[in-house]
């Protein structure tokens, strides 16, 4: 199939997109935000599959296929196979979060991803996808773009209100179990890559902090696949049992919530557990679990220049060090955007406009990482996510996970007991 000439590249096209997507918004064009929650039959028939729902659902798909379609002019692929490739994955990631929208699967944290990525294996393991389906799919475009969108998110102020106590454990935290988690990763034979992933994973804020360091060092999509599996996977009775170990030990209410929030890689389920335990605790796990969201820009951009640096080095042993230009040609450009993203949100936007746009903004951010691990499946065979690396990234994972419960206990007791 004949493509057209690439205009820009992957990074500069998303960069370019995103900030697309936010002018529009900015400018009162606001994005529709269909609703998938339900807890009934009747709620699924009566809101979720009502008309005036469909219709901004309809408008979310209209907005995001003209962007789909303008990236692949841009980047220069096949503009047929994404007109007929876009739609299918629109509607099975639509699919995935009406499942992710149920009551029941909320309040255990099953987040639409893990529905989206499984949808995805289903079908292309059991059945042959033709090959228009497979050259529309741009797994890194779509999660690029709901990482700039995610910068919308992450505003300087915050970090002031959520209190001196919470950065400071967050600071120790995130720095101290990054590190071994890498190098424990390291120890067990896991590649540097893989390794990446899991630590940020673990340290920062799980899932969107690997799907961050992803897309800052060009990861492998199965990789990404595996690492978030495994983090919601044990999200889930970590949200059951780590309650249940802070009553035993006679916690306070803020050393718990301290814990949890630092503890458990997922806001929702931090937000969940810490329901579990009274209001205090709530209170400080989610200050202190976005203490550590806020870290994910300025940790995603340290780890885009380390790999810039040392990818290029191994590629090119003979040189000592890469030049200023080597760096800047080979560092993803979307960190930029993200970074750039949250100053615009942090100091220019005024707060009245963000309260108005970040509704529409979580929704479609949502969507696109969806549409993302939709993709992701649809391009990957079983094997590939769970048996090709073997299980040694799963025991960096639990081992890296039970250092990091041990040391946000001690940082988290130090600080609010």
């Amino acid at each position: 199939m004949i493509n057209n000439k690439q205009v820009l590249s992957e990074d500069w096209t998303v960069v370019f997109l995103g900030f697309l997507l936010i002018i529009t918004a900015l400018l009162g064009i606001l994005i529709p935000t269909p609703s998938f929650a339900w807890e009934s039959q009747i709620d699924l028939v009566e809101k979720v599959f009502s008309s005036n729902n469909l219709l901004k659902l309809a408008q979310v798909f209209a907005f995001t296929y003209v962007i789909a379609i303008f990236a692949a002019r841009l980047l220069g692929k096949s503009i047929k196979a994404t007109a007929q490739g876009f739609p299918i994955v629109f509607v099975l990631t639509s699919f995935a979060l009406i499942l992710a929208g149920n009551a029941f699967l909320k309040n255990w944290n099953i987040e639409a991803v893990i529905f989206s990525l499984t949808i995805g294996l289903l079908l292309s393991n059991f059945f042959t996808l033709p090959g228009w389906v497979t050259e529309s799919l741009s797994t890194e475009l779509f999660v690029k773009i709901g990482l700039i969108l995610l910068g919308t998110s992450v505003i300087f102020g915050d970090i002031l209100k959520a209190g001196s106590l919470g950065l400071i454990q967050a600071l120790v935290v995130v720095v101290s179990v990054w590190y071994f988690a890498f190098w424990v990763s390291k120890k067990l034979g896991v590649d540097e890559e893989f390794a990446i992933m899991i630590s940020s994973a673990v340290s920062i804020c799980g899932v969107s902090a690997a799907i961050a360091t992803a897309g800052a060092i060009k990861g492998d999509s199965k990789k990404l696949s595996y690492v978030i599996s495994v983090v919601l996977i044990t999200a889930i009775p970590m949200i059951i049992f780590l309650p249940f170990i802070a009553n035993a030990l006679g916690l306070s209410q803020a050393v718990t919530g301290a814990w949890l929030g630092g503890t458990i890689d997922t806001t929702g389920a931090v937000i969940a557990s810490g329901t579990m335990v009274g209001e205090e605790a709530l209170k400080i796990s989610t200050i202190v679990k976005f203490s550590q969201n806020v870290l994910l820009g300025f940790a995603a951009f340290a780890i885009s220049i380390y790999w810039t640096v040392t990818n290029n080095q191994s590629a090119t042993a003979k040189e000592a060090k890469p030049t200023v230009s080597v760096i800047w040609e080979r560092f993803p450009k979307f960190v930029l955007g993200f970074i750039a993203a949250s100053l615009l949100f942090s100091f220019v936007v005024s707060s009245e406009t963000i309260d108005t746009v970040k509704g529409g903004f979580k929704s479609l951010q949502g969507l696109w990482f969806a549409l993302a691990f939709t993709s992701i499946g649809l391009e990957t065979k079983f094997s590939d996510l769970f048996s090709k690396e073997g299980k040694k990234p799963l025991y960096a994972f639990l081992i890296a996970q039970l250092f990091n419960v041990f040391v946000t206990l001690a940082v988290a007791y130090v600080l609010f007991n």
